[in-house]
């Protein structure tokens, strides 16, 4: 079985990522890209779906285990009864062909190790073929390629499908392993040196993180999730993806299993403001020009989610052979949510675009012609049911997260117009669409007898997502229905101090069986709301709490399990380490906010 969520780190290149358990196994591994098909899928089956695993003999867990530093290079620490050993996991920035490395190091004594390597390609379905050369083994099935080295050589043997090493190092000795891929039918890649891309990998996170701007409170932890972040970017694109994983389960044994391997719109914004706040413009100019590409073409075509390019077909289907993560299937693979309607990402994209031409990012000249498509098509769609935030699988509605954003997309047109009278566009029109919008919102959308507003017209049920209203600027956070909100928020949908998307017996809403854990990124808006409407200790208490439920390297996945003590939902999740950024900034009294 594969070890709880919180048991991963994770190692990346910044075009694909591998998750590195405590156990010394390498259980999840997409390769070329995030997207790829995995050829370590382990985690969402067994052994026998393929892992790479490096750890002293009889060891079953680590003693400690750090990232270097601000880095993403993991050093994980294995005392045994004859001596001390570390290992070295990292990805190097990718020169062409990707490459995993592990470098064993003699701390004290001397430890006997083992090295276990099941490639299976194709989420853990293909057993590739295996033979010597070179002093590599070089795997091939299809169109993959791996070769795997050691340095100095070690010496290695076949068995049961798999590659093992069995050797020992002692005191002050190095061993470095390297696994490279590449396309079968292309020659083999150039050999990367193990120690110069170690000193290299260092160097290039150390002067990335320097870059931080943030020097507040929680340095450590927004730092941290901003390298997370940065793991989760495809380099080439400038594409920030979900999460690295498909169908970590929301509920552990349930049904919610969905692939995070995309990139959202819902995102946009809150990731613009978190890397801008934070001093890393060149990341948010990539990330806008990333969202200019995808969103370009027609309007009505808009979708809610695009591929780490771009890609707008992501086609979903299940992946049988697995027996899913604890035995949560089904392991889906794509999502089929890309072609939901969602009102919201037209508000999303303008207000991303007005954030970053009013933070001083420099404005892409047709960037306001698409805008002023995307407010021409949604005036004549505001008024209609979509699937909301949620990407519910039920029937739709009128959700109010969804014509809020649809307000923030005609009041963030207004607002350009008026800063900047030369452009063109129908300013009395977009005026008169944001006038109506608010004024359809506050009385179809809230419910006067509890003085909050609800998830979808004259609906009871509750929706985290309006505790957004106020950051958005739909209302001023001292209004007695923001306030009456975020109470009711608060109280209907806590769950073990902390928040729920919606109402939990929402089923037939959201069309699906079963419950899931808190919802990290909405107990993160809470503790911005609770800020806002002048509470500031309560906010520092919650996001405090919220801090705890990191794991020892900093991550945080979907979601919080407050009844088993345990993370839930795909990982490491973007979302939730957007929130925390989002929030230390606002607590520590930094540039933050959406208006």
């Amino acid at each position: 079985m594969p070890g709880r969520i919180e048991d991963y780190a994770l190692i990346g290149d910044l075009q694909t990522a591998a998750l590195v358990g405590k156990d010394g196994s390498v259980d999840w591994l997409c390769l070329p890209r995030f997207d790829s098909a995995a050829c370590f899928a382990a985690l969402l089956g067994d052994e026998d779906n393929g892992r790479w695993r490096l750890a002293p003999v009889g060891a079953t867990s680590c003693s400690s285990r750090a990232y270097r530093g601000d880095t993403l290079v993991l050093d994980t620490l294995w005392e045994t009864p004859t001596g001390t050993v570390k290992v070295t996991d990292f990805m190097p920035q990718r020169d062409r062909a990707p490459d995993v490395v592990r470098i064993v190091e003699g701390v004290s004594g001397e430890v006997a190790m083992r090295g276990e390597l099941a490639l299976r390609f194709d989420y853990g379905t293909v057993v590739p073929w295996v033979r010597r050369t070179d002093h590599h083994r070089v795997a091939i099935a299809g169109p993959d390629s791996v070769w795997l080295r050691s340095e100095p050589p070690v010496p290695m043997y076949g068995r049961d499908m798999r590659t093992y090493a069995d050797f020992t190092v002692a005191a002050g000795e190095r061993i470095a392993f390297v696994l490279t891929w590449h396309p079968s039918h292309e020659k083999r890649p150039r050999r990367a040196e193990p120690y110069i891309a170690l000193e290299q990998s260092l160097e290039d996170w150390q002067a990335w993180s320097a870059r931080c701007r943030y020097d507040g409170p929680w340095r450590s932890a927004v730092l941290r999730s901003l390298i997370t972040l940065k793991a989760l970017t495809y380099a080439p694109s400038g594409g920030i993806v979900a999460a690295a994983t498909t169908s970590l389960p929301e509920e552990i044994g349930g049904v919610r299993n969905w692939d995070y391997r995309f990139c959202w719109l819902r995102d946009a914004a809150l990731t613009l403001n978190a890397l801008i706040a934070s001093g890393f413009l060149d990341e948010a100019r990539s990330w806008r020009d990333w969202l200019l590409r995808a969103v370009a073409g027609d309007p009505a075509d808009l979708q809610i989610m695009y591929g780490i390019a771009g890609e707008r077909r992501l086609p979903e289907y299940e992946v049988p052979w697995l027996g899913g993560y604890e035995r949560s299937v089904p392991v889906r693979v794509g999502n089929a949510a890309a072609g939901q309607l969602q009102l919201d990402v037209y508000g999303e994209v303008l207000d991303s675009l007005h954030l970053a031409r009013e933070r001083g990012l420099d404005d892409e000249a047709h960037a306001w012609n698409l805008q002023r498509a995307l407010m021409d098509f949604l005036e004549s769609k505001w008024r209609e049911p979509d699937e909301g935030l949620w990407e519910v699988r039920g029937r739709r509605r009128h959700f109010v997260h969804s014509k809020v954003m649809a307000w923030v997309a005609a009041d963030r047109a207004v607002r350009t117009l008026e800063a900047q009278p030369g452009l063109r566009g129908d300013l009395a029109r977009w005026r008169s669409m944001r006038a109506q919008v608010h004024a359809e919102v506050c009385e179809k959308g809230y419910d006067p007898a509890r003085n909050t507003f609800t998830q979808s017209y004259g609906s009871k049920e509750l929706d985290a997502a309006t505790l957004l209203i106020p950051q958005v600027g739909f209302l001023p956070p001292t209004d007695r229905r923001v306030v009456g909100t975020v109470e009711a928020v608060r109280r209907e949908l806590d769950h073990g101090g902390f928040v729920r998307r919606y109402t939990p017996d929402s089923g037939s809403v959201d069309g699906l069986p079963g419950g899931e854990g808190a919802f990290l990124a909405c107990s993160f808006w809470l503790a911005d709301a609770l800020h806002a409407t002048g509470r500031p200790d309560e906010a520092k208490a919650l996001f405090e709490r919220l801090l705890t439920v990191r794991n020892d390297v900093g991550l945080l996945a979907e979601e919080w399990d407050p009844v088993a003590g345990r993370l839930l939902g795909n990982y490491p999740q973007a979302f939730s380490h957007i929130g925390l950024v989002n929030t230390a900034l606002t607590l520590s009294g930094m540039q933050n906010g959406r208006e």
